[in-house]
């Protein structure tokens, strides 16, 4: 019996979420249906956090303990060969014992997506939000860096537990236009609350359109108020992108 880290991927459209809910489809339900196929016989797998429902991943982690007889490549592909087609574990390695994919991460990076377009646009809207107004990206640039350092976040989220803190610390958190209308936002901290990328995006999109200043936001990050939370940007532009554990929790 060994306790492996899976790196998972997944397309969110039709997931209602990573965490598992009775009579609902999600990531984690379909990962130990497959790991049930192969002789697990745990309770509950580990992962590193919740994605909302639609949200989508290719670094999402888990860990399970598993009687497993083959090599880790093999292992990959006998749970891809049982899980659909919007779910796939991408890497299997084993880890320490006491390993949690939650507890030991350093850091972990989301990826936002977005374009502005005034028609829909079917495809593209799969995995990013549409905005259908023009907007100045360089707003966008300039009022992300507000969010840098440690702060109260309780402004932009709740806390994963209930008597979790809302400080966290974000280290990187830049916007790349990706096409001539089209821009993606990478965020890196060492954990987030509740649903605070997709709250972190939409106020600095409001911010573009000039809803909102950048000293606005600014405010509102350091009042630290629930009650003035800002709106939610669309889960399916969502990505979770990688979580980061020190060489020694490997």
């Amino acid at each position: 019996m060994a306790r492996y880290q899976l790196t998972l991927a997944y397309d969110g459209t039709d997931f209602f979420g990573s965490q598992r809910q009775e009579k609902k489809r999600t990531v984690q339900g379909e990962l130990e249906k497959a790991l049930r196929g192969l002789g697990w016989e745990g309770r509950s797998i580990l992962l590193s956090g919740r994605t909302d429902t639609g949200v989508n991943a290719t670094g999402q982690v888990a860990a399970c303990d598993l009687d497993w007889a083959h090599s880790d490549e093999e292992l990959v592909r006998a749970l891809n060969a049982k899980l659909p087609a919007d779910l796939s574990v991408r890497k299997a390695k084993i880890a320490r014992a006491d390993f949690h994919p939650r507890f030991d991460a350093a850091s972990r990076t989301y990826r936002y997506k977005l374009f502005c377009d005034a028609v829909r646009d079917p495809i593209r809207e799969r995995f990013a939000w549409r905005v259908s107004a023009r907007f100045e990206d360089a707003l966008l640039k300039q009022v992300s860096q507000v969010f840098l350092g440690t702060h109260d976040f309780s402004g932009f989220g709740s806390p994963t537990t209930p008597k979790g803190t809302t400080v966290r610390t974000v280290t990187r958190a830049d916007w790349t236009q990706t096409e001539p209308d089209e821009w993606q936002f990478e965020v890196e901290a060492d954990a987030f609350l509740y649903r605070m990328v997709r709250r972190l995006v939409f106020v600095q999109v409001e911010a573009a359109l000039g809803k909102v200043s950048v000293e606005d936001v600014a405010e509102l990050l350091k009042q630290a108020k629930p009650a003035k939370r800002s709106g939610l940007a669309p889960a399916h532009g969502l990505t979770l992108v990688e979580v980061e554990y020190q060489e020694s929790m490997k």
